[in-house]
């Protein structure tokens, strides 16, 4: 059913477009408070329509191609962000299962017991014991709790206020955060350095995605280029192999990344790195700020429409 639709837009060769999936987590149970995250059943539901319907590649060969004018139809790769254990438990089994790889872009500062500043912040409003959390002398607001849906808009409301802060400020204010709704501890939620090479092992791609997450246009040029360059680094030494491929964190262009950062990507020596912007890269994109996008929908029939309109945003052109 969209096997020749794909193919005429997405058809091999020099006229040839790329799919590239963005994944974060997928869960072994559903969240009630973020029940769009894919569980393990959902996610290999998605994975089969995928394989049956795309040609699935590794994305450093599906670049390669792509830019010689080889890539075949309806070529698609997978992709993950952040470096979560459930990454390697759950995801990585399912795509080996399946026959399928993906690539996983780490924060390597995170790797072993720590927690994401955003998760610090979803596990302390999720595990509060008041039915009110109030931040106003954080510059925040008083966020009641009494329900699920309460809980998830106080999450969306502080991670949006607080995201684009200075990465000191945010780190201090995530630190109060978690003083005030009186969390002391948190699940281990990231990935342990063997989990990244049982990844490895199982044949999937590991990418770099900096040190601590940045939004890299809070940073000045110094400050940006080392976490690019020492995630690059750190995952190459653990890995005893390069590392090509980047991610920029959040990766929504201009607004979380620039060109000067694109033009760092090619400086640290990465061969290609990935946005969050919508769309299918081709020929004509600029390798460093590759579009990444993933439906959301539960029937496979609104599946492969969704990735269809997705062929049609505009590109983001090499210069």
């Amino acid at each position: 059913m969209m096997r020749l639709p794909l193919s005429m837009l997405s058809p091999a060769g020099a006229r040839g477009r790329l799919s590239i999936l963005i994944f974060h987590r997928v869960l072994a149970q559903a969240d009630p408070l973020f029940p769009e995250l894919p569980t393990a059943a959902v996610f290999e539901q998605h994975m089969r329509w995928v394989k049956r319907w795309f040609n699935v590649l590794p994305l450093s060969k599906a670049v390669t191609q792509l830019y010689a004018g080889e890539i075949p139809a309806r070529a698609l790769s997978i992709t993950f962000d952040d470096g979560y254990a459930d990454n390697e438990e759950i995801a990585g089994p399912i795509l080996q299962r399946l026959g399928m790889s993906a690539t996983f872009f780490v924060s390597t500062g995170y790797l072993g017991d720590g927690c994401m500043w955003n998760d610090r912040v979803i596990e302390s409003v999720r595990r509060c014991a008041s039915q009110r959390l109030d931040l106003r002398g954080l510059g925040l607001d008083d966020y009641p709790l009494h329900a699920d849906a309460d809980r998830r808009r106080a999450i969306e409301a502080i991670l949006r206020a607080i995201k684009h802060q200075e990465p000191a400020r945010r780190q201090a204010t995530t630190d109060a955060i978690v003083v005030a709704a009186g969390s002391v501890s948190w699940p281990r939620l990231m990935m342990s350095h063997d989990q990244v090479r049982s990844l490895r092992r199982m044949g999937m791609e590991i990418g770099a995605h900096t040190v601590t997450h940045p939004i890299l246009t809070r940073l000045d040029a110094r400050a940006a280029q080392d976490e690019m360059a020492r995630s690059k680094r750190e995952l190459e030494s653990l890995l005893a192999e390069p590392v090509d491929l980047f991610a920029y964190p959040n990766g929504v262009p201009t607004q979380d990344y620039g060109p000067q950062h694109a033009a760092l990507a090619r400086e640290c020596g990465f061969a290609a790195a990935v946005s969050t912007a919508w769309g299918a890269a081709s020929m004509r994109s600029d390798r460093f700020q590759l579009p990444r996008f993933t439906p959301w929908d539960r029937t496979a029939l609104r599946y492969g429409l969704r990735l269809l309109a997705n062929m049609r945003q505009p590109e983001r052109l090499a210069a």
